[in-house]
């Protein structure tokens, strides 16, 4: 690690390298197996979605004109000639004058262009309604072919398939879709005092937080894990474990075995199978953070500290793992906010800090007011902003967690992070910053 890349470059290396991997394979699936999915290529509908005028409303199918001008004091009297089955195309007409029952989603009949509410109706028991309130045409009913139109491109390559893309695609009888191929992810933990999570630590061992960590952020990604079991700090288990590991996946995360220490295998191992991209950020945590290309495959070494590992998986894996599956680059949620106390730094390299959102603090006047920060201050990303704000319009704050480096607790307190750039020396009281949210 005697020469270290900045996060930027931890970035955009594997990006450049391996970002087209994997996008050409397709395979088709259920819409039951499409949840998550990267849709391979345009999903166009051949049939019209609904495939007749329906109803939105229990009410009264009638023709908009008739009611015209009534009102509860002068209703409008309709004749009552008949009511719509469900799932039953009318068998007779509306014509001026009169009017026919309906449920929601019963096919509104010929002649009728509106449906007025039942609320809004009186029977009067002799074969009339009195109709109170005036619609217009198209009221409370949607057309034939309004949600979806023959021929018309429903879904475009490339979209993530959600919960409303499958209730879509099942309204149009479409049963299948191609999608990109899973991308799987070897995830492995390495240590002597590492056993795994659902195991009794004895002595100075500990459970495996890493494994089950990353193979959960994987999955948030689209992609599959494939978890391994733990290896020793033993130099011949690691190599064997990523052979076997590159063999049968994607790409491969380890974790643990990073730094320059004589028992760290990771570097040794990715050096001997293919070639070593980098070994060394210039962040922290996560500066033993590595990659490499091995028989065209992204291969990491990851921190064995769960903050730092997890912090790299965020900034440098996520990016490529989300372009790999197909969904471009996600760098996820950003929400300006306020800080409330400075942050120290060290100087000439970047730093994460764990924050989380609070009320307004006492300061908050002399925040607002400019005395901790000018209107167009730059934040700890360097860009200017003219203010933070939650999704409410008010302004937003956010405090350092402060914890000892490692202590994965620390993240179960915090809303998301900040990235303190490389060449400052900390954010102060006041500043805007960019906070990348965990969810």
């Amino acid at each position: 690690m005697l020469t270290v890349v900045d996060l930027e470059q931890a970035r955009s290396i594997p990006l450049e390298r391996f970002g087209g991997s994997c996008a050409n394979r397709k395979r088709v699936v259920s819409l039951d197996g499409a949840l998550g999915k990267v849709l391979a290529r345009d999903i166009v509908s051949e049939e019209g979605v609904p495939p007749f005028d329906r109803s939105t409303m229990d009410g009264f199918a009638v023709r908009a004109a008739d009611t015209f001008g009534c009102s509860e004091a002068l209703p409008a009297i309709l004749t009552l000639v008949g009511e719509v089955e469900m799932g039953v195309a009318p068998d007779a007409a509306c014509s001026s004058g009169t009017c026919m029952r309906i449920l929601t989603g019963g096919q509104v009949p010929q002649g009728a262009d509106a449906v007025v509410m039942l609320e809004q109706c009186e029977e009067y028991g002799d074969g009339t309604v009195g109709i109170m309130r005036a619609v217009a045409p198209g009221d409370n009913m949607v057309f034939k072919n309004d949600d979806v139109k023959p021929g018309e491109p429903v879904l475009r390559a490339g979209v993530g398939i959600a919960p409303h893309h499958i209730g879509s695609l099942a309204s149009m009888g479409i049963t299948e879709c191609e999608v990109l191929d899973d991308v799987s992810v070897a995830v492995i933990s390495t240590g002597d005092e590492i056993v795994d999570e659902f195991r009794k630590p004895v002595g100075a061992q500990m459970r495996d937080v890493n494994a089950p960590m990353l193979a959960a952020a994987v999955r948030a990604c689209g992609a599959r894990p494939v978890r391994y079991p733990i290896v020793p700090d033993e130099y011949d288990a690691l190599l064997s474990a990523v052979r076997r590991a590159l063999e049968e996946c994607d790409m491969v995360l380890v974790s643990g075995g990073s730094s320059a220490g004589q028992r760290d295998n990771t570097a040794r191992v990715l050096s001997e199978l293919g070639e070593l991209l980098y070994h060394g950020v210039a962040i922290k945590p996560g500066k033993p953070t590595m990659c490499a290309a091995v028989r065209e495959k992204p291969a990491f070494g990851l921190p064995g500290h769960p903050v730092a590992a997890y912090f790299m998986f965020l900034e440098v894996v996520r990016p490529l793992l989300a372009r790999m599956c197909g969904a471009g680059d996600a760098g996820g949620r950003v929400r300006r906010a306020t800080l409330r106390e400075g942050i120290p730094s060290n100087h000439g390299r970047a730093e994460f800090v764990a924050v989380r959102f609070e009320g307004e603090p006492d300061c908050a006047s002399r925040l607002k007011g400019g005395q901790g920060a000018e209107p167009h201050s730059e934040g700890a990303s360097g860009k200017a902003s003219r203010g933070a704000f939650d999704e409410d319009g008010r302004e937003a704050f956010a405090s350092p967690v402060r914890s000892k480096s490692g202590l994965i607790s620390s993240l179960a307190a915090a809303d998301g992070y900040i990235v303190i750039g490389r060449n400052t020396e900390g954010a102060s009281a006041g500043q805007r910053v960019d906070v990348r949210l965990f969810s």
